[in-house]
């Protein structure tokens, strides 16, 4: 059996996926002094939040912006105290320019407060009650989050540190607790508002996974705000790589070890506690156990089921099991000539057409544009990441797989040829990435992406916790509070890595 133990601490953790969660839970562990192993079965780290290299273009394959980069945002403070520099990174401005069906003026997401405050009352009229109420619960809930709580709790350690952060302006939040996006629109009576609304449900699937009349009012206050200063989205100098990168250079510097190539097959399980991992390395296809006081899973809430085999408590299962189909991802990436690209062109949009096809639901497309110098590009070249949510069960049960893909690729193009300019002789190169790519390269239940729904069934107090059912087992990543983005899993990361503290 190898021995990959590390460091001197008699604390011994693995972590088992090499996202942005999980190399930031054990970047800090290591830091903390514990004995670290990060394992996963990719070929780099960095999971949804990975690059590729393609005729020296390179790719970001999921994320592609970045919140929290700011003094006292969830990454400004895990670098701070990893002692590592922040990435490069330009603001983005507007953080997304978003085309309604048959509009050709986009509705420009702002960063300044002031200017987004002008362009939806022009766009929106009559909705700025709206508007306040989500800027007042984002700012309650932002400072909320910043003082560390704990959600959803699941012992009184996580009810004393929920309750350390609530303040008074916290107290603003408790009415709408189980109030829904659309459910505030109908109290200001801009339920029929059609444009506001399918503004509303553009913005927030990229966040939530689901549409306005779904979405935890909460969560929505955020997600819609997080683009304006104090805060923003920044677009990272290199790529989406540079933020695992970094975190691995941490990791290692305090001691810890990451092995690409390495899958973990299974999670033992005895007197009630998660001690053992069984681990498989590709290259070589031997077999073996490692053993830890912790065991931190930076994996999706099926995949950990899928871990624990019949050692999974039935109630958890069953609560996994009767979770709400999760989303899939399609999404094209382009290598073009600069050419291609619009002059002004912002480096977000987001469209939807009226004309009817395949391509994801209501025919969304979430589109990034690389920028001149920002080392995704050749000179004289840029990038054009496409991507919408799809069903994943069709691209499981399809019997004429490349010919879906391929219908997927063309119609994604052809939509994209109404604001790009793209020809034989401006294309350099595509590929696609299917929820079957998504699944190959991260592991993930189906290539599922972006966590669980933030519905108010699964969104903060009512979503699933850091802390297992299993002592000594932990869940970061998109599936835990507070949902998908590298800030999302981060502030997760964090919240198990004080947990795992708080039981020395």
């Amino acid at each position: 059996m190898p021995d990959h133990r590390v460091g001197n601490s008699k604390s011994r953790v693995i972590v088992i996926g090499a996202g942005i969660g999980g190399l930031t839970a054990g970047a800090l562990l290591a830091r903390r002094g514990y004995s670290v192993l990060v394992l996963d079965q990719a070929l780099v780290p960095g999971g949804c939040a990975s690059t590729f290299k393609r005729k020296g273009f390179t790719f970001d394959v999921g994320a592609t912006q970045v919140a929290g980069l700011e003094p006292g945002g969830i990454h400004h403070r895990i670098f701070t105290e990893l002692e590592i520099d922040l990435p490069q990174a330009m603001p983005c401005d507007p953080a997304c320019a978003v085309y309604l069906p048959g509009e050709d003026t986009p509705i420009n997401v702002w960063r300044d407060p002031d200017k987004w405050k002008e362009e939806r009352q022009k766009q929106f009229p009559g909705s700025e009650p709206f508007w306040q109420l989500m800027a007042a619960l984002f700012k309650a809930s932002w400072e909320f989050q910043g003082r560390d709580p704990v959600l959803p709790p699941r012992n009184l350690w996580d009810l004393l540190q929920l309750t350390k952060a609530v303040r008074p302006s916290t107290f603003k939040t408790v009415p709408y607790t189980l109030f829904t996006v659309g459910d505030a629109l109908r109290a200001y009576k801009l339920g029929n508002d059609h444009r506001l609304k399918t503004f509303l449900d553009l913005q927030l699937k990229l966040y939530s996974q689901v549409d306005a009349e779904e979405t935890a009012l909460l969560y929505a206050a955020t997600a819609l705000s997080v683009s304006q200063l104090p805060q923003g989205l920044y677009h990272l100098q290199g790529s989406m790589q540079v933020l695992s990168d970094r975190l691995v250079e941490a990791l290692e510097k305090n001691g810890g070890k990451l092995l690409m190539r390495h899958t973990v097959e299974h999670i033992k399980i005895e007197k009630g506690k998660a001690n053992t991992v069984v681990i498989r390395n590709q290259k070589t296809d031997e077999v073996w156990t490692e053993c830890a006081d912790h065991v931190v899973a930076n994996v999706t809430a099926q995949n950990l089921v899928q871990l624990l085999g019949k050692k999974v408590p039935n109630g958890y299962k069953q609560r996994v099991e009767k979770l709400p189909p999760a989303s899939g991802a399609f999404v094209v990436y382009l290598g073009v000539d600069e050419s291609a690209i619009p002059s002004g062109c912002p480096p977000h949009l987001q469209f939807m057409y009226d004309a009817k096809g395949s391509i994801g639901e209501n025919n969304s497309l979430f589109v990034s544009v690389s920028h001149r110098g920002d080392g995704r590009a050749p000179d004289g070249k840029a990038t054009i990441i496409a991507s919408s949510f799809v069903d994943p069960k069709q691209w499981w049960l399809t019997e004429d797989y490349e010919g879906l893909k391929q219908q997927y690729t063309q119609e994604a193009i052809s939509h994209l040829a109404k604001f790009f300019y793209l020809k034989p002789e401006t294309i350099v190169h595509v590929e696609a990435a299917t929820p079957r790519t998504f699944a190959r390269y991260t592991a993930r239940d189906r290539g599922i992406v972006g966590g669980i729904g933030q519905r108010i069934s699964t969104f903060g107090p009512f979503g699933f916790a850091n802390r297992t059912p299993i002592n000594n087992l932990w869940l970061v990543g998109d599936s835990t509070h507070p949902g998908e983005g590298t800030a999302g899993v981060s502030y997760s990361a964090l919240t198990a890595v004080n947990q795992i503290e708080a039981q020395k």
